[in-house]
């Protein structure tokens, strides 16, 4: 073979390969900043969304947490966003209910970081004679006993160490001091904390 011919062959094979390298390399850059992309894309809804992102999260957060099995209205479970990172608070009388309020709402999809603040109550067979009392006396008073027809009562009653806390809602002033009035009869509740939240006109049960 004359010599221009093989330089010819020889220059061919190097752009060949040379071009296959370019390519090899290019794949692999692609292929490592794909991860990178796909993480990002969470953030980068919450971004995008604004306010009716962190609405949509909010309700699914809050749907998981009152669908969860064994809540009672002795429990009492709340929730703030930070983005898309959200904080449980709250009281439980069960370990479980602990954490299944937490695996819950990592599951779902977009939420980042979620930091388990709820209080587990200590076990007590005073506190547990407690609960039922003033569950007596809130759901069977005549003006209040209406709160109790959903699955979940809306007024929780939580009991720790003799003191009284009454979290959820209520359709009136009225109805929240008279809550108040009914725990605070029974006997050996130490106190009375009231936490309950007047439920705008619109959002009132009819």
């Amino acid at each position: 073979m004359k010599l221009n011919e093989q330089r010819r062959v020889v220059g061919s094979k190097l752009v060949r390969k040379a071009f296959w390298v370019g390519l090899i390399v290019a794949l692999a850059g692609w292929m490592a900043a794909f991860p990178a992309m796909a993480q990002n894309v969470p953030a980068a809804k919450k971004q995008g969304g604004g306010e009716k992102y962190a609405e949509g999260l909010a309700r699914e957060v809050h749907h998981q947490l009152t669908v969860l099995p064994y809540v009672s209205v002795f429990d009492h479970i709340a929730f703030t966003l930070n983005g898309n990172n959200v904080t449980l608070t709250g009281q439980v009388v069960r370990h479980t209910l602990k954490t299944q309020a937490e695996a819950a709402v990592k599951s779902i999809e977009g939420v980042g970081t979620v930091v388990n603040q709820i209080e587990e109550l200590p076990a007590s067979v005073g506190d547990d004679d407690l609960r039922r009392a003033v569950y007596r006396a809130i759901y069977e008073d005549p003006v209040l006993s209406r709160y109790a027809v959903d699955e979940l009562p809306s007024i929780q009653i939580i009991v720790k160490n003799g003191g009284v806390a009454l979290e959820g809602q209520v359709e009136s002033e009225a109805d929240k001091n008279r809550a108040t009035v009914r725990a605070g009869f029974v006997a050996n509740v130490s106190g009375v904390k009231n936490n309950l939240v007047v439920r705008p006109k619109e959002n009132s049960k009819k």
